[in-house]
């Protein structure tokens, strides 16, 4: 069955306040109009979804929504005419079914949205109503609380509703133009049309009015804004040779010496690999990049940089600090410090506030104390 829904954003939101109307201000990070087209973009029932925006916002809407297969249609001075767009921008290919919903619901769940769909028919739609739980009274012009309502038969109704494309059309299409009902089920009402009201979610509440985002921000806070801050170590040694050049930190080293390794022996790099690939248990460098490979013969050690930081996107974890110690007697590596600092922060992305390049000697002890090697100790710190 094809399925298609609009998401209805043309609204100022003036009740809730704020420079901007509430469907374009943030939610855990993310515009609360992007979270909504997102769940429904993400949901293996829904075929086509249409935006319909004001048209004064298009350039916001444009920056909150790049790289979304996302249809946009300019809605009009009510709810309805915005339906009403949406719908003639459907009508030349209709779907089966159609869910309406509003942008300003961005908790709305796959899993009411499947429901919903499962309850809908090529004859009747369905959409989610709560409960009443609170005592409901009439209050008159003065705020004074009057008779008491009964509550029993009495439900709160949320989008997304669905209805079967070709009715809900030909309803809409006979209402006169200036005519404005609270919901597409009051629409779908005037034609004759049935719909099923089945439980709703808590969580799926409109964004209206003050404290509304702040309520919704403590809904999503545990599982976008909850950061475990993991630490990862690494160490890695590489024997000094004679030569005119080495790498270290992602900086070339001009002198007389050289490091030697199978790729090109950034021992600093390879340090910081093994703590990133520590920070989410994947091994080791040499279990991604064995020496025995050919194919990592001098090759530029942030390929394996890349790798672990790969491997951490897949897991939402991201780097927040790193902190380095190259221990040798030789070469100096307080000249090149800010040259490292600045690299490592290209490749991290990371501010160079949050990189830490040290260097020590072992009072000639040992093999770095010998000048035979060079020593780097790497640790991170990872949120996830």
């Amino acid at each position: 069955m094809n399925c298609a829904v609009i998401v209805v954003g043309a609204g100022r939101g003036t009740r809730h306040g704020g420079e901007v109307p509430k469907q374009y201000q943030l939610l855990g990070g993310t515009p609360v109009f992007t979270r909504t087209l997102m769940t429904f973009l993400n949901h293996n029932r829904i075929n086509t979804v249409i935006a319909v925006i004001a048209e004064d916002a298009a350039p916001l809407f444009t920056s909150i929504s790049e790289g979304l297969a996302v249809r946009t249609v300019f809605g009009g001075a009510s709810r309805t005419a915005s339906v009403r767009a949406g719908l003639a921008a459907l009508a030349d290919t209709p779907p089966d079914l159609l869910l309406i919903h509003d942008a300003a619901r961005p908790l709305v769940s796959e899993s009411l949205i499947t429901r919903l769909i499962e309850a809908a028919s090529p004859e009747a739609g369905a959409a989610p109503g709560m409960a009443l739980s609170d005592a409901l009274k009439k209050v008159d012009h003065t705020a004074q609380a009057g008779e008491d309502v009964a509550r029993a038969g009495l439900v709160s109704v949320q989008t997304p509703q669905v209805f079967p494309f070709a009715p809900l059309y030909k309803a809409y299409k006979a209402l006169a133009d200036n005519e404005d009902l609270p919901d597409d089920l009051a629409v779908a009402r005037t034609a004759g049309m049935k719909c099923k009201i089945i439980p709703g979610d808590v969580d799926n509440f409109k964004i209206t009015n003050p404290g509304d985002l702040e309520r919704a921000e403590r809904i999503v806070q545990p599982q976008n804004g909850f950061q475990l801050c993991v630490t990862g170590t690494g160490y890695d040694v590489h024997r000094l040779i004679p030569g005119t050049q080495m790498m270290l930190g992602g900086v070339p080293i001009k002198g007389d010496l050289a490091l030697l390794g199978h790729s090109d022996a950034d021992a600093a790099l390879h340090a910081l690999t093994d703590a990133l690939l520590g920070t989410i248990g994947a091994g080791d460098i040499g279990d991604h990049f064995p020496p025995s490979d050919p194919q990592w013969k001098n090759v530029d050690s942030t390929v394996f940089l890349q790798k672990a930081l790969d491997l951490l996107g897949q897991q939402s974890a991201c780097v927040r600090h790193v902190d380095l110690t190259i221990i040798c007697e030789k070469p100096k590596i307080k000249p090149h410090r800010a040259a490292m600092r600045a690299r490592l922060g290209e490749l991290l992305g990371l501010d160079p506030s949050h990189i830490s390049v040290k260097a020590t000697t072992t009072e000639g002890l040992g093999y770095t104390g010998r000048g035979e090697g060079l020593a780097v100790m790497a640790t991170v710190t990872v949120s996830r």
